[in-house]
């Protein structure tokens, strides 16, 4: 039988000797006067995102991944004049030509041999207003990247927030680590998670929560100080503030507790804040903000008796609290204690009007399974979160390092998921074989890196900072 092949594709070259970007040559030509020419001849290669003919002259707008330069054509020096001007938006193109600038003012690339590099079947939308359609943006985030230029400034910007992050936490002395994302049990946070199967194993696992066990796992193993970014996932809703996958920064510092943890949350967002905008004053939404530090420390249970207009607290008796959660439209459930209902109260009534970086202080045990309890009110922990623009931003906390303190609160947490949480851990006997080898003094700390970008970035949806947003598959 005759054996088929592929037909090789020889209309296009297999590279390019590029030599120059739009942005840099703006900034070393920008000097010429109108109609000066630079005797300096370059390769730049790109998108071809605007096109127009006027004879036997055409200008066209290169895009490349720092900017844009205009190519200027003429049929008398061009070579292949006539093919050049029937390329398609956005289709990529090599070209080698002189850096001048036209007698209308406009620094250019004079083109003398130019070569097709790949052909852009479908438009890019608008050529003033990029592409409008939302799912079509995120489905094809290649194409929106090229037609909306605030996209690209976003996910650029993320890049920097994430070098910054990791750069300030080695200049600390932080170890990054990696650890397992396929986990045995769900763990590391109250979330409900994904699940899958291993086929060698026949066994089930979870995509990891948080990292935070593991994490802990190496401080007892003697690494005071560790990190890492990574993937987190929660199986959970979506949202301008939720998306099922999203990066985080856990990180652990052995000899500290939550109030050194709050000085370095305070001190590493400023910074990196710094690092990325050169300042810490911005706006936010078109409202004015600030990550200069210290930020204020209130606890839970100030803000929500503000709130609420009366003195409330873990020791307000929970049919109280659970009377006030009616008044805002939520039933507390019958698995909720005096600890759960203060927190949802917070949510109702103060968490979305903390606008200005702010930590909320001192949580209850019952929401806090893997805090240490506060030293001053065993019903309460050392826990924080820090809020601005109306969202959780950080949480931390000083760990829980007692191993029979911690196996009664992953109890407690069975009997939550007994009663219906799906939200509650489970108990880890490898977690707590651990402490039991033990676990110095340690703080915690846990930042949404998604969140923080879209503060740096000031964007409203979380999926402007992700490169691919999770998204319902299209059905046929």
């Amino acid at each position: 039988m005759k054996e088929t092949t592929a037909e090789l594709d020889v209309t296009t070259p297999y590279t390019f000797d590029h030599s120059a970007y739009a942005a840099d040559l703006q900034a070393t030509y920008g000097h010429l006067t109108d109609g000066e020419e630079s005797g300096v001849v370059v390769n730049v290669a790109g998108r071809v995102m605007l096109l127009r003919t006027q004879g036997k002259l055409a200008f066209g707008s290169l895009r490349d991944s720092s900017g844009e330069i205009q190519l200027f054509a003429l049929s008398a020096v061009t070579a292949g004049f006539d093919e050049f001007v029937k390329l398609h938006l956005g289709d990529w193109v090599g070209v080698t030509g002189e850096v001048v600038r036209t007698k209308r003012g406009e620094l250019s690339v004079k083109v003398t041999s130019w070569v097709q590099l790949a052909h852009a079947q479908h438009n890019f939308g608008d050529k003033w207003a990029g592409i409008a359609d939302h799912d079509l943006r995120y489905r094809h985030r290649e194409a929106d990247l090229w037609a909306n230029p605030e996209t690209r400034v976003a996910l650029t910007r993320r890049s920097a927030v994430v070098r910054a992050v990791r750069q300030r936490c080695w200049d600390q002395g932080f170890m990054e680590v990696e650890t397992p994302i396929l986990n045995a049990i769900p763990t590391g946070a109250a979330a409900r998670p994904f699940k899958t199967h291993h086929n060698a194993l026949d066994s089930e696992f979870f995509l990891r929560i948080a990292p935070e066990l593991w994490l802990k796992r190496l401080v007892v193993g003697g690494y005071e100080r560790v990190f890492e970014l990574g993937r987190v996932f929660r199986n959970e809703g979506v949202s301008p503030r939720h998306n099922p996958e999203f990066t985080s920064l856990e990180l652990y510092c052995a000899y500290w507790n939550y109030a050194d943890m709050m000085t370095f949350t305070e001190e590493l967002v400023a910074g990196v804040a710094m690092d990325v905008l050169g300042t810490t004053e911005v706006e936010y939404q078109g409202r004015p903000f600030s990550f200069a530090t210290p930020w204020p420390r209130r606890t839970m249970a100030d803000i929500v008796s503000q709130a609420c207009g009366e003195e409330l607290s873990v020791h307000t008796p929970r049919e109280r609290l659970a009377e006030l959660l009616a008044q805002h439209g939520v039933t507390a459930h019958a698995s909720w204690g005096a600890g759960r209902c203060l927190e949802e109260l917070m949510a109702e009534t103060a968490g979305d009007q903390l606008w200005q970086p702010i930590f909320v202080t001192d949580f209850p045990v019952e929401i806090s399974p893997l805090a240490r309890r506060h030293q001053e009110d065993p019903e309460l922990t050392e826990r924080f979160e820090s809020y601005a623009v109306g969202r959780e931003l950080s949480n931390g906390f000083t760990e829980l390092n007692d191993p029979v303190d911690q196996r009664a609160r992953f109890e407690d947490q069975a009997r939550l998921a007994a009663a219906g949480d799906d939200e509650a851990m489970q108990i880890d006997e490898d977690f707590i074989k651990s402490l039991e080898w033990g676990l110095p003094p340690t703080a915690g700390l846990g930042i949404g890196i998604d969140r923080l970008v879209m503060l740096i970035a000031d964007v409203a949806n979380i999926r402007e900072v992700i490169a691919f947003p999770t998204l319902k598959p299209l059905r046929d």
